[in-house]
């Protein structure tokens, strides 16, 4: 194996490395729009392109949505607690 392949194949191995941050909240937006395209692509029984972008826009929001609301009230809770 080439130093090349090594180096690589060393990156996979490693986890990367998300803050806590608000920040850190924009990695849920390529994370919830390829769970979207993925999931109506396999659960719709036919594909059309409008349906298809807006059934996907759809559910990403309702994932977003879903989030923004659990961490808001996440973030009440240890508010309260502490």
């Amino acid at each position: 194996m080439s130093l090349e392949t090594a180096l690589i194949i060393a990156t996979f191995t490693t986890p990367e490395k998300i803050g806590t941050n608000p920040q850190a909240m924009l990695w849920l937006l390529p994370l919830a729009a390829s769970i979207s395209v993925a999931y109506k692509a396999m659960k719709m029984p036919t594909i059309s392109v409008s349906s298809f972008l807006k059934e996907t826009v759809i559910l990403f929001g309702s994932i977003v949505a879903f989030v923004i609301i659990a961490a808001l009230i996440l973030y009440a809770l240890a508010w309260l607690i502490v």
